[in-house]
């Protein structure tokens, strides 16, 4: 039976247009994996509104949605929130698989087509990045996309390199011609306008101390992965490195609305149960080798001294002198 979507997260924009959520989450008690997530939006200063849109992280899920709208005002901030939302709706409850994924996605393509028709004739539509974990243990995690939303992998350790998850639907990757006045690097491929015929899904490994970003193409077209790496590893709260991350993409050109959602994979934590057991037998242990050094010691009897004559205050007897009788 599936759960009633979550409502969509409505955080108040500030007059710059930011706004951050970060939420800290855990698997079930009987595993030891822990898993963190968190967003940072900004608004592009030409919008009079937030065109991207994001899961909301105020309860567990292990699924976790990009989208990024496209059409312009009112009609593309639809078509990303109300995608997210049908994304949630459709997948909560269910077994998650690739079928599932792709199943949802054009579940979604034709329904916000209908919802948008119903008030419009404009056209609106959204691209989309999408990972759901695929195990109990969080190691495998299912990629989804549409158009040019992206997904990165990296490890929360300096040094590593940056792995890009995901190909852009573009009109140049996918060897078509745009139409007039696009451009052969916007999206052939959206949610929304009846063009999606095969949703992306591939599988992705994340160890532990390994994350994934879900970015739109306001952040990664004005952030490259060496700026991505750099700007989301660090020992700053989570939230405040996504932060860090759509701040940069915006003092470095970027023009557009700016999402990045992370997921990180935190290093595994002893249950309880365990670091009790562990406690115990160090503890037998070390009481176990003080008994045994114990026992190796040699014993040496104490010399015999005779009482003291309470009169004379010497020795009585023939032991006074060391005399036999």
């Amino acid at each position: 039976m599936k759960m009633a979507a979550p409502a969509p997260a409505t955080p108040a924009d500030s007059a710059d247009g930011m706004h951050s959520t970060s939420i800290r989450e855990k698997t079930p008690a009987t595993t030891p994996i822990r898993v963190e997530a968190a967003v940072a939006s900004l608004r592009a200063r030409r919008h009079a509104v937030n065109e991207d849109w994001h899961s909301p992280l105020d309860h567990w899920s292990p699924l976790f949605v990009v989208a990024d709208g496209v059409g312009g005002g009112a009609l593309a901030s639809r078509a990303s929130r109300e995608l997210v939302a049908r994304l949630h709706e459709e997948l909560a409850g269910a077994r998650i698989d690739p079928q599932a994924l792709r199943q949802a996605l054009l579940d979604c393509d034709r329904a916000i087509a209908r919802s948008i028709a119903s008030r419009t004739t404009a056209a609106g539509a959204a691209t989309v990045a999408i990972c759901a974990g695929a195990d109990a243990s969080l190691a495998r995690w299912l990629v989804a996309w549409v158009g040019d939303c992206r997904v990165y992998r990296l490890s929360a350790q300096s040094g590593a390199p940056v792995q890009l998850v995901t190909v852009d639907d573009t009109y140049r990757q996918l060897q078509e011609e745009p139409p007039p006045g696009g451009s052969l690097d916007d999206p052939a491929r959206m949610v929304g306008n009846g063009a999606v015929d095969a949703p992306n899904v591939c599988e992705v490994a994340l160890g532990d101390d390994e994350m994934l970003a879900l970015c739109s193409d306001g952040v990664h077209k004005s952030a490259d992965t060496g700026d991505i790496g750099r700007l989301l590893r660090g020992s700053a709260p989570l939230a405040e490195r996504c932060r860090r991350l759509v701040e940069f993409a915006r003092s470095n050109g970027s023009d557009d609305d700016a999402t990045v959602l992370v997921v990180h994979r935190a290093p595994r934590r002893a249950a309880p149960l365990r670091r009790l057991v562990s406690i115990a037998l160090l503890a037998g242990l070390a009481a176990a080798l003080l008994w045994l050094a114990a026992e190796r010691v040699p014993v040496t009897a104490a010399p015999y001294v005779p009482a003291a004559n309470a009169a004379t205050g010497e020795a009585s007897g023939a032991a006074a002198d060391g005399r036999t009788q």
